[in-house]
């Protein structure tokens, strides 16, 4: 294609400012260059700040945490790390009275089973509240309360 005669050919297209309409003589958001000074491309050498001591060359320190989703305890072993001895274990379940036991005992005895039977919710595990242990430290990990 050629270019179309009768006129002069610009070298080059108009600025942003020019484009736009934006007043040039309102001061620029950033340094400008000053006669002799030409952009680096990274910013100008900007004073340092005051009060601020220079970055010191420390050493980094890195150190690695590791986050364990929180256990739910139920009345069936977990599989877990055992947060006393750092193991991989199957926690080892035991079975104590609880308040679930203890409210059942007493609702029997209201209805009349007082010859023994009231002592009936002693002996069913399902009744009774879950403590989960450390079978290699024996450390109780967590329990689980029926009411």
């Amino acid at each position: 294609m050629s270019a179309p005669s009768g006129g002069p050919v610009p070298s080059a297209p108009p600025s942003y400012e020019e484009t736009v309409g934006i007043n040039v003589n309102y001061p620029h958001p950033y340094p400008v260059p000053g006669p002799g000074q030409k952009p680096d491309g990274k910013g100008m050498n900007l004073p340092p700040h005051m009060g601020q001591p220079p970055p010191a060359n420390n050493p980094i320190t890195v150190q690695t945490v590791y986050v364990q989703q929180p256990v739910v305890f139920y009345d069936r072993p977990v599989q877990m790390c055992c947060p006393s001895c750092n193991q991989m274990i199957v926690t080892r379940l035991s079975y104590d009275s609880g308040a679930l036991t203890w409210l059942s005992c007493g609702g029997l005895c209201l209805l009349g089973c007082i010859a023994g039977c009231c002592l009936i919710p002693f002996c069913i595990d399902a009744l009774k509240d879950v403590d989960h242990t450390c079978p290699k430290c024996n450390a109780l990990v967590g329990s689980y309360k029926r009411l």
